[in-house]
C-alpha cells in the first residue's frame, strides 16, 4: 500500500460496536476491539483484512485510535499483542499505557 493509500484511510470509533474500525471508501478494513471504562480503554483485539497485512494498516488503525484516546484524557491497556508491541515500539506512545503511570505516592 503506498502512502498516498494510506493516507485515504479513516480511523473511526464506533463504539456501538466497541471498536475503533479503519475505513477505505466506506469499507471495513479492519478493526481494534475495546472495553471502555471512565479511565482508561482496554484494547482486547484487532483484525486487519488479510489480504493487507503488512502494509501498514493495523499500524494506521493503532496510531489513529491511540491519538483519539489521548484526546479523550484516558489511559491504555494494550490486553491485545499487535496494540502492545505496537506502543513498545513508539516511545511517543508510551505515556499512554497505564502500566506506565508516574507515581503518585508521597513521603
Amino acid at each position: 500500500m503506498t502512502e498516498r493509500t494510506l493516507m485515504d484511510l479513516q480511523v473511526i470509533d464506533a463504539p456501538e460496536r466497541g471498536r475503533y474500525e479503519i475505513v477505505r471508501d466506506g469499507e471495513v478494513l479492519g478493526f481494534a476491539a475495546y472495553q471502555k471504562t471512565d479511565t482508561l480503554i482496554v484494547f482486547t483485539h484487532t483484525e486487519v483484512d488479510a489480504s493487507l497485512e503488512g502494509q501498514g494498516v493495523g499500524g494506521r488503525l493503532v496510531r489513529g485510535a491511540l491519538d483519539h484516546v489521548r484526546g479523550l484524557g484516558l489511559a491504555v491497556l494494550p490486553v491485545c499483542p499487535f496494540v502492545h508491541a505496537w506502543i513498545a515500539r513508539h516511545p511517543d506512545y508510551h505515556d499512554l499505557d497505564y502500566r506506565n503511570a508516574a507515581s503518585k505516592v508521597t513521603d
